[in-house]
């Protein structure tokens, strides 16, 4: 981590925080947006690995900034983490947040959903939607009355489909078929025992089963899909035929239960899967909102959701315009990504 930047002394900082299932992401911000310092942690869901986990993750980064920035008093904290999606688990992690010093004596620290910061990455806009595809999937929709609509995000015991885990395990699913006769030819065949240095299918099938490959391996395959799909593969096609149609199918969901269905607004579009912004799911998109919700704007996200979740705790510390500008630029330019969102049809070319 580099050291932080000059700030006055005493001055209160404002810190923000945003967690996955991989890694965790923080930055310390004066209240004039510049970008004091930053850290990086392993994943923090606490879905994955429990509440008291995902606070020790957290807290760890919050102190290190702060050993970093000389001890300040935080003004506002914001910590956003993918795992957060029932009000129950919302409410028992902030709970759980409320005895560590960094998040008493300034503004009511604030603690929600990953979906947030992505949402804010991608607009600034009241009325929106945001779909997330990394190795899960999400969805978000807000109104400026200050209603949401939000998803359950469970997996399949919720309804979802799709996300880099399970694109990797569709991809295993369309080899399998395609070696005993079930399906046609895919490059999934080669592909995947190549990706886990096996001997073939029947292989990674066994070490899978077996317990060999853990399954959280299953979302190395999703970037094979992309791949796969650009050369033409017909299972690929289908893959991310259907991965296009559940996105669309979740926005849409967000927007008519918000009753926005005649109002135009933006679909943010962030995570791996789609910052790859592959021409095949991409267009499957587009395609797909045009007949079902044509008012709406696909923004496709390529910065980390660190970006929206700085932005969101300096607005709720009262920071000015001017102050998120250059929070924004500042930890877009320290993670070397675009400052700004790009709409899809640019992204993909």
């Amino acid at each position: 981590m580099k050291a932080a930047a000059t700030r006055a002394s005493g001055d209160p900082i404002v810190i923000a925080v945003d967690g996955g299932g991989s890694k965790t992401d923080a930055v310390a911000l004066g209240l004039d947006g510049a970008l004091l310092t930053m850290a990086h942690g392993t994943g923090s869901s606490p879905q994955i690995i429990g509440v008291d986990g995902a606070v020790r993750v957290v807290d760890a980064l919050v102190n290190e900034l702060l050993e970093a920035c000389g001890g300040p008093s935080v003004l506002q904290a914001g910590v956003y983490l993918s795992g957060l999606d029932l009000p129950v688990e919302v409410a028992t992690f902030r709970t759980a947040l409320e005895p560590l010093p960094w998040t008493r004596g300034g503004r009511p620290f604030v603690a929600d959903n990953d979906m947030f910061a992505l949402l804010r990455a991608g607009t600034e806009e009241p009325d929106a939607v945001a779909v997330v595809c990394g190795t899960g999937i999400n969805c978000i929709g807000v109104r400026a009355d200050g209603e949401q609509a939000r998803f359950d995000a469970l997996g399949t015991i919720s309804g979802d489909w799709g996300g880099g885990t399970f694109l990797g395990e569709q991809a295993l699913w369309h080899a399998a078929r395609a070696i005993d006769g079930r399906g046609g030819p895919t490059v999934f065949t080669t592909s995947i025992p190549a990706h886990f240095g096996l001997e073939d299918v029947q292989t990674v099938i066994e070490a899978f089963h077996f317990g060999r490959l853990p399954g959280h391996r299953f979302s190395e395959l999703a970037p094979l899909v992309l791949a796969a799909a650009d050369g033409g593969d017909s299972a690929a096609f289908a893959i991310l035929d259907r991965q296009a149609e559940e996105i669309v199918s979740m926005a849409v969901s967000a927007i008519t239960r918000l009753g926005l269905g005649d109002t135009p607004l933006p679909l943010v579009l962030g995570g791996g899967v789609l910052a790859a912004a592959n021409r095949r799911l991409i267009d499957g998109i587009e395609t797909g909102l045009a007949a079902r919700a044509p008012r709406v704007r696909v923004h496709l996200v390529r910065a980390r959701p660190i970006v929206g979740a700085a932005l969101l705790a300096l607005e709720s510390a009262g920071a000015a315009s001017e102050a998120l500008a250059r929070a924004q630029a500042a930890v877009a330019d320290r993670l070397s990504l675009p400052q700004g969102d790009a709409k899809g049809d640019e992204a993909a070319t």
